[in-house]
């Protein structure tokens, strides 16, 4: 059974939380954007913790069937992308985050509050 795209962040957010990701926010993109319906956003606070971070939601994905329709930055370990097609997934290094504010960049969708 396929994941809406509800439960595909809630998924995604549960596995960012498992690996105690920071300052985790998600968007709603819904109107807004035809990128996505929802961005998720964290950080780690090493480039273990970010590779960590991807390897729990890649394999979150994988366990429910989710095609990851893309993957880049895992090897860096600055910023990891992965599109899931309803969610992407942006985990940061620290130190990126904080350069790259996407969420300023999106400030316009609404923040998630109950998922």
């Amino acid at each position: 059974m396929a994941l809406n795209p509800e439960q595909l962040l809630q998924m995604t957010i549960d596995a960012a939380e498992s690996i105690k990701a920071h300052d985790l926010v998600a968007l709603d993109l819904r109107g807004i954007s035809l990128v996505a319906d929802y961005f998720v956003i964290c950080h780690g606070n090493s480039d273990t913790q970010v590779q960590s971070i991807a390897s729990e939601v890649r394999k979150r994905a994988h366990d429910a069937n989710v095609v990851i329709r893309g993957i880049e930055g895992v090897n860096a370990a600055r910023w990891v992308l992965i599109d899931l097609g309803d969610v992407v997934v942006h985990i940061f290094h620290r130190d990126e985050r904080e350069y790259y504010n996407i969420e300023r960049l999106w400030s316009d969708a609404k923040v998630v509050e109950k998922v």
